[in-house]
């Protein structure tokens, strides 16, 4: 293949990006250095354990000055698939790329074939992945293990999220804050405080949409900040219930949004420490009540939760723990 040096040089990556890592980001830096106008085909199968629309998502946002395209066509994967099966991937890949490709980029070895059915010129990158030794199979297999290795926009769907839930004064601001330091990761604080300071702690029923709105907010505000897990200090579900306890119902839209919301782990948090009193706890006299109401929520809707109880060092030890199952498992 001779290119015209009268025309813009033009590169084609294929891929299935499942999910895209360091190795592909490596892939598409050096085609794009290489080339003028670099296209990168997201080809994805129903079948596969991981949407196609997703890592089509994953692409375009990690590389938006390049051409990404999603091709969604149940295409045979091998050439013993089918008899015809370089002439299906090249008119495929013609349609998607009108023009004269004038290399394939790839760190496999159907690259050399891919190019010489294409009439291009294959650039092999990385074959032996001396460069970044990662694959997207031993990812899949152990995302956490490889957490350095995604791409910041995929580390969220990997992200474990654990929730401190529980009764007021039983220490889920101070677990949250110290659990996330030994983890070195990030915490979601509780919105409602900062909302309610101004207000000496009162809280209105016109406050609660917006303290929904706010911790929802900051936990996905915080998502990309942190390492192989989140800690969240309450949740909508701790919301629900107290605009229940307080006004005596919820809107509809927040105990939509508080069931939709998942959480690997919640670290239910027991009364059996003493109260300290401050301007934003109210009810001293309707602890159990409220301890109750909590332990209902999550067994109502099976989510997966361990009790913490004891003082505030078993209460750590117990957390930790129930924390390096969830990140081992």
């Amino acid at each position: 293949m001779a290119q015209d040096a009268a025309r813009p040089a033009t590169g084609l990556i294929i891929g299935k990006f499942m999910p895209p890592h360091r190795g592909h980001q490596v892939l598409v830096d050096f085609a794009r250095q290489y080339v003028d106008r670099l296209t990168v085909l997201v080809c994805s199968l129903d079948s596969y354990p991981i949407s196609g629309a997703l890592s089509f998502a994953w692409m375009r946002e990690a590389f938006p000055d390049v051409d990404v395209r999603h091709v969604t066509e149940d295409l045979p994967q091998e050439p013993s698939e089918h008899p015809d099966f370089w002439a299906i991937w090249r008119a495929v890949i013609r349609r998607e790329m009108p023009g004269a490709t004038d290399y394939v980029f790839a760190s496999e070895d159907y690259g050399w074939k891919l190019a010489d059915v294409l009439g291009a010129r294959y650039i092999p990158v990385d074959h032996d992945r001396q460069w970044v030794p990662i694959s997207a199979t031993q990812i899949r297999r152990d995302p956490l293990a490889h957490w350095d290795y995604l791409l910041p926009g995929v580390r969220s769907y990997y992200l474990r999220r654990v929730c401190v839930f529980g009764p007021e004064s039983t220490g889920k601001s101070t677990l949250a804050r110290d659990l996330a330091q030994y983890y070195r990761t990030v915490h979601v604080s509780e919105y409602a405080r900062g909302l309610l300071d101004h207000k000496a702690g009162r809280c209105d029923p016109e406050d609660i949409p917006l303290i929904a709105k706010g911790q929802m907010a900051a936990e996905d505000a915080l998502v990309r900040q942190a390492n192989r897990v989140l800690f969240c200090d309450t949740d909508l579900l701790t919301t629900t219930i107290w605009s229940e306890v307080l006004f005596g119902y919820c809107l509809d839209w927040i105990r939509e949004e508080a069931e939709r919301r998942q959480y690997d782990l919640y670290l239910l948090t027991d009364i059996d420490v003493p109260w300290v009193d401050d301007a934003q706890r109210y009810l001293p006299h309707r602890r159990q009540e409220f301890m109750d109401r909590c332990r209902q929520a999550l067994d109502r809707r099976g989510r997966p939760y361990v009790l913490l109880s004891g003082n505030w060092a078993r209460r750590l030890q117990r957390a930790c723990r129930a924390v390096d199952e969830l990140l081992s498992g």
